[in-house]
């Protein structure tokens, strides 16, 4: 009935990379490619794009928005995107430091004010959660009776999300600081952080500050509903009025939902492709993981080199996988070459199988500039 742990922690890992990959693809290669991945990974839906700096270049899609039924999938669908809606969290966030009203270096004190925070946590910044280091673990935070009790809470989401954040600094930090351990729970304390600081709820902050400014019109929260995919567990459809989703609350950790085409807009932007958005400085610091030891990880978004991400030779590379066991989303990019690659299901597992075997084809099979 409800998400599993892991959807709550899986959001992140190391994607598998062709050794070479090219600057841009035929659009009849990338159509074969999908073609012949959704007939062997054969998920409900599976959806994918090429991106440049402009937006989406290339997009295609194969298969129903729901198992048994007729109606085909189109590129108007929107895709719920798990967690990779952390790095829109962090992006915004970043907008907030470009207006001066907030600081990557912010203690969390200074964030929340009005919080009965553990002494253990004066030296921990806003930053260090957004790089998954300041040693907060979901472990015994985002449990069954979490996802039970906040499935069924009515509160405001910015109260829900201030206790959520209380409760977790209230107590010493359970893993070791500097040290990446993966969890929803440090963004969910950085949109409590952002409420604070703007007096407004995330959803509102994510809407003018990143829905708005880049024309992401499709974007919204939660299972998309009304004409849209139904997302799957087991080959089987998941209604969006049930439990088709984790808890509102956990919204800045992983619950926005938009277009393909959209969500290039948002990669695009990410590759450089919207100075006007986001101050390069700060783009910058989104990109850059923490020192420490691997997996080199930043605001959202993994890290990583290859040959071909350079502008004449190597570069790095972003990436990162969003599920909530009934979808699932992969994204990568070079943001030097300013070359993306997407893929969107509406199934968990088989999902997984398709996005991510398709991202490696569409870039192994894309011809070189």
């Amino acid at each position: 009935m409800f998400a599993t742990r892991r959807a709550l922690l899986g959001g992140f890992a190391a994607l598998p990379l062709a050794a070479a990959l090219p600057a841009r693809a035929r659009s009849g290669e990338a159509e074969a490619a999908l073609e012949a991945v959704f007939a062997e990974t054969a998920p409900p839906a599976l959806a994918a794009g090429i991106v440049s700096r402009d937006g989406l270049g290339w997009a295609g899609v194969r298969g129903v928005r729901r198992a048994g039924h007729e109606a085909a999938a189109t590129l108007e669908d929107r895709w719920h995107l798990g967690s990779n809606t952390k790095a829109m969290t962090a992006a915004v966030f970043g907008r907030l430091v470009d207006q001066g009203r907030a600081r990557w270096s912010m203690p969390l004190a200074e964030a929340l004010p009005g919080l009965t925070i553990d002494p253990a946590w004066a030296t921990t910044t806003l930053d260090d959660l957004m790089h998954h280091r300041a040693g907060l673990l979901d472990a015994g935070l985002l449990d069954q009776a979490w996802l039970i009790a906040a499935h069924g809470d009515q509160r405001p989401l910015p109260e829900q999300r201030a206790e959520f954040a209380a409760r977790a600094l209230g107590a010493p930090p359970a893993g070791p600081a500097g040290q990446f351990t993966y969890g929803n729970g440090n963004y969910i304390v950085v949109g409590a952080a952002i409420e604070a600081i703007t007096g407004r709820p995330w959803e509102t902050v994510m809407a003018a500050e990143l829905y708005q400014p880049l024309g992401l019109t499709s974007a919204g929260f939660g299972a998309p509903r009304g004409e849209a995919p139904w997302g799957h567990r087991g080959g089987v459809g998941v209604d969006p009025a049930g439990f088709a989703d984790n808890p509102r609350a956990l919204g800045p950790a992983g619950t926005a939902h938009m277009t393909l085409a959209d969500y290039a807009r948002f990669v695009a932007a990410m590759m450089g492709g919207r100075p006007d958005w986001i101050s390069e400085a700060t783009r910058a610091h989104l990109l850059t993981p923490a020192a420490g030891a691997p997996p080199a990880y930043a605001c959202g978004w993994g890290v990583g080199g290859a040959p071909w991400a350079g502008v004449g030779g190597a570069g790095p590379t972003i990436t990162h996988n969003g599920s909530n066991t009934m979808w699932f989303a992969t994204v990568l990019a070079a943001p030097e070459r300013g070359l993306g690659f997407i893929a969107l299901s509406n199934d968990g597992a088989a999902g997984q199988r398709a996005c991510q075997t398709l991202i490696q084809r569409l870039a192994a099979g894309a011809a070189a500039a």
